[in-house]
């Protein structure tokens, strides 16, 4: 069946959260309280030249969208200098709490959402310009993004996608022909960078933090619309809102996250500032930035320069954290409920719902037919992957190769298990450190000698369950170098090759090697901030 598409400026938008909710309509975008409202009526700043840089055909195809030229109507919506008359741009209001303590309110300071699209499955899908222009929710900043933030929430969000990974996802990147003062690292030094804008789609960008705020303001009026309208438009298989169905969907909330951070935590993915505002009400990946990947893996790590003092969001602590959110968004909705025990239940299955998915996407990688004596050797892994300074995606990628292959051929075991950790870990060849996960795979190997599927059907399935291709950071770093100087040939073949990262791609097998030594330190190849 073919399907007519339309150019972004000639397309239909929705304005379901603008019509149905309440609306500041005072139309100052100074930073200000927007107390009484979800919302605020705001208005993009134009830019100088918006010019196309990336586009994702995948899912303007699903939009039923026309890819744009590189400049024209299409890329002027885009960026905000064109407001069509079925857009009605408007920046949500939320708080949140960030590095655990409370913020109040934050809201959208640099992202207004344009409206919303049908895609061809009828599905609706809001559509946000990120780094806009200023909102009553700026607080001191500019509205504005720069270009390297821009790629990397670009690409990240569509390479998640194409892992499996719940997410929101990227429509456009756009360059706006403006530079964006930016203090990278906080450092005191300042410098003018390229601005861009990131046409960012998800069903709905509401989180956590949007009805932590309308709670700890005492707008219970508002707090019950929001929910209401959420479940009316995201949630309507639980029925029309009412207390028990409030308790359904914070379970299915619950369920959602905890999947959500399983498929995290084992693609190796550190999402980096884990704030309640950036929590999606859907269970979304959201808000790409200081995010990293583990090359060496380590539990302890993260790419943000501003959480190194408590590592509070570090890969290791995602789990956790994320059912403390849990908790927080749990304390807002009581007023919905009358007694938070009546939403512990739904708490208390985070845990079991994570580790079943946990598990069950980890049996999947290692080629296992589930059996309850496996858990000590699921257990064991990630000591010995840390020992080693193991790649996690190289680690995994090899074994699809290696192990399958041994249990055809066992005799060259000792070589072949030499040239995974030689090739896959960032310590020394026959390094003591290699020696706990050496002993590990040993047990592994007897365990999948036990498997009845075929040695293909292990490695068909390994090679589907462990990706070659990740976005490293460093990878992103070059392309953003790239871009800031007019080449996007990197940026390009990245975003090629990480819509099936499950392939094999030859011809860009650089793009799949381990972390140069140069990378460790390079500012945002290794370490990132929250202005990055």
């Amino acid at each position: 069946m073919s399907y007519s598409t339309v150019s972004v400026d000639q397309a239909s938008f929705r304005n379901s959260f603008a019509e149905e909710l309440r609306g500041d309509t005072a139309g100052d975008l100074g930073p200000r309280q927007v107390p009484g409202y979800h919302f605020s009526h705001v208005a993009p700043t134009p830019v100088h030249d918006p010019h196309l840089l990336a586009w994702s055909d995948e899912l303007a195809d699903f939009l039923g969208l026309t890819r744009p030229t590189e400049r024209g109507p299409a890329v002027e919506a885009l960026a905000g200098n064109l407001v069509t008359p079925s857009m009605q741009p408007v920046a949500a209001r939320y708080g949140g709490h960030q590095f655990g303590s409370w913020a109040g309110q934050l809201g959208d300071g640099r992202a207004i959402s344009l409206g919303e699209l049908m895609a061809l499955d009828g599905t609706s899908w809001e559509v946000q310009l990120k780094g806009a222009g200023p909102t009553p929710y700026s607080r001191r900043a500019d509205g504005r993004a720069v270009l390297r933030s821009s790629v990397r929430e670009f690409l990240c969000s569509e390479a998640m996608y194409h892992l499996g990974v719940p997410t929101t996802r990227a429509l456009s990147l756009v360059g706006t022909g403006d530079e964006v003062v930016r203090d990278m690292f906080y450092s005191g030094n300042p410098l003018p960078e390229p601005g861009a804008i990131v046409a960012r789609v998800a069903p709905s960008f509401v989180r956590f933090g949007s009805f932590q705020l309308l709670t700890a303001t005492g707008e219970i009026d508002n707090l019950r619309e929001l929910a209401d309208h959420v479940i009316r438009h995201h949630y309507p298989e639980l029925g029309a809102p009412s207390p028990e169905v409030y308790l359904s969907w914070f379970a299915e909330i619950c369920r959602r996250t905890a999947v959500m951070v399983a498929h995290w935590q084992t693609v190796g993915f550190v999402h980096g500032v884990m704030n309640t505002d950036n929590m999606s009400i859907l269970g979304l990946t959201i808000d790409y930035g200081p995010y990293g990947w583990l090359e060496p893996y380590d539990p302890d790590w993260t790419p943000n320069t501003t959480d190194f003092g408590q590592r509070r969001y570090a890969f290791g602590q995602q789990p956790r954290v994320a059912l403390w959110n849990l908790m927080m968004l749990a304390q807002a909705l009581v007023p919905l409920v009358g007694s938070a025990d009546d939403l512990t239940p739904a708490l208390n299955s985070y845990a079991g719902t994570f580790t079943k998915t946990y598990r069950t996407l980890l049996f999947r990688k290692l080629g296992l037919t589930p059996q309850p004596t496996d858990l000590e050797l699921l257990s064991a892994l990630p000591d010995a992957l840390t020992v080693a300074e193991a790649d996690m995606t190289l680690f995994f990628r090899g074994l699809s190769y290696v192990a399958p292959m041994l249990l055809e051929n066992s005799a060259a075991e000792e070589q072949a298990v030499q040239d995974l950790l030689e090739a896959a870990t960032y310590t020394a060849p026959g390094s003591p450190a290699h020696e706990p996960l050496q002993q590990w795979l040993g047990q592994y190997l007897t365990r999948l000698r036990q498997e009845t599927a075929t040695p293909a059907a292990i490695r068909e399935q390994m090679l589907q369950a462990n990706p070659k291709y990740v976005l490293r950071n460093y990878l992103a770093q070059q392309a953003i170098e790239a871009a800031e100087t007019g080449d996007l040939s990197l940026l390009n073949t990245l975003q090629h090759v990480l819509r099936t990262p499950y392939d094999e791609h030859p011809e860009h097998e650089a793009l799949a090697a381990k972390r140069p030594e140069w990378a460790s330190t390079k500012p945002g190849s290794a370490t990132l901030s929250c202005s990055s």
